[in-house]
């Protein structure tokens, strides 16, 4: 016999799998646009994830991880279009993304070993800027990442003769691009959720902890403390590589401007938001921040015209002034984010002496 709570879990479990094999569908009924939002939403999921590592676990502050999401997306760019009249197949590439980015990860992790808080926070934001200007410049003497243009035609996932861009008919269902996209960022999406889970109950990642806490102890009870940290920015990276790498296979152009310091900020919003620490408080955080914001877009102008008869304020201001409210009153309220691990909530909630 199986038991009670046992059971329940796999019927839990069971009904969690067929809402997310419905969603799209229930979505489409509202309009495609909400499909492609939701892909973004997964894309955040992934970027935050990947910063929980470095930012959650170890405790090393990155305001540049954006950069490795633009190295993903240009890896794959160059590999998959008619810049370089390069065609790979996704499987090879992605891959690819994953690991150029993680190589990006440790050039950036090994001169910083000795750096913390703010002058690590200063250095990886240098380093995050300093990515996209080359992106943006190097398009002479040899035309590179064709500069500020960006790159075009980039090719979409293709199965043998399943095309991703295209809308595909299956009995009685239509399967539209975003859809597709949809099933295939939610695979990848639980891949990483286990990767993290793993991790975070693993030796590396206790090792992780006890260098946010204090690396000096850490290092004191024997865990080699740089190649810990180097571990962290390559792993945090990688992730950040293959969100870049199917961000442009999904939107088949990509530009250095999608890789500003404002994606940066907002990544790491996410992540303290959630709470730092906790994978399904990131997820959390992940989704409210990306999902809100274009919930406001649909219906904050709206308002305005049947109120007023024209719209007085631009969504994305009346956007960024809730959302710099919401990270106010969350650090007031709420200093460890909406879930947070048990460790951190310790912390916050132990008086000092």
């Amino acid at each position: 016999m199986i038991e009670p709570n046992l059971r329940n879990a796999w019927i839990g479990t069971a009904l969690i799998a067929l809402s997310l094999m419905a969603l799209p569908f229930v979505l489409t009924l509202a309009g495609t646009a909400w499909v492609r939002i939701t892909n973004l939403a997964i894309l955040f999921i992934l970027l935050s994830l990947g910063l929980n590592i470095v930012v959650g676990h170890a405790g090393l502050l990155d305001l540049g991880y954006i950069a490795f999401y633009a190295v993903g997306a240009y890896v794959y760019a160059l590999l998959a279009s008619p810049h370089f009249n390069l065609h790979l197949p996704f499987w090879v590439i992605l891959p690819l993304c994953a690991a150029v980015a993680c190589g990006f990860g440790i050039l950036l992790g090994a001169p910083t070993l000795k750096l913390r808080g703010d002058y690590l926070a200063i250095v990886t934001l240098g380093f995050g800027e300093i990515v996209r200007i080359v992106l943006n410049n190097l398009s002479e003497p040899i035309n590179l990442t064709n500069g500020p243009k960006g790159i075009a035609a980039i090719d979409p996932i293709r199965m043998g003769d399943l095309d991703f861009s295209a809308t595909t008919h299956l009995g009685g269902l239509t399967l539209s691009s975003p859809i597709k996209y949809y099933y295939v960022l939610l695979g990848l999406l639980i891949l990483v959720i286990v990767i993290n889970l793993r991790l975070q109950n693993s030796r590396i990642g206790r090792a992780w902890e006890a260098i946010r806490e204090d690396e000096l102890a850490a290092r004191a009870m024997g865990i080699n403390t740089p190649r810990i940290k180097l571990l962290a920015f390559a792993m945090g990276a990688s992730f950040g590589g293959l969100a870049g790498g199917l961000f442009a296979s999904m939107q088949g152009f990509i530009s250095p401007e999608s890789f500003v310091l404002t994606e940066s900020v907002m990544v790491l919003a996410m992540v303290v938001l959630g709470g730092m620490g906790n994978i399904w408080g990131v997820i959390l955080g992940a989704l409210l921040l990306s999902l809100i914001p274009e919930l406001l877009r649909y219906t904050v102008e709206p308002a305005q015209q049947a109120l007023f008869g024209r719209m007085l304020i631009d969504p994305d201001v009346i956007r960024m002034v809730l959302f710099g409210l919401a990270m106010v009153v969350m650090m007031l309220v709420r200093p460890a984010g909406l879930l947070p691990s048990a460790l951190r909530r310790r912390e916050l909630e132990t008086p000092e002496d």
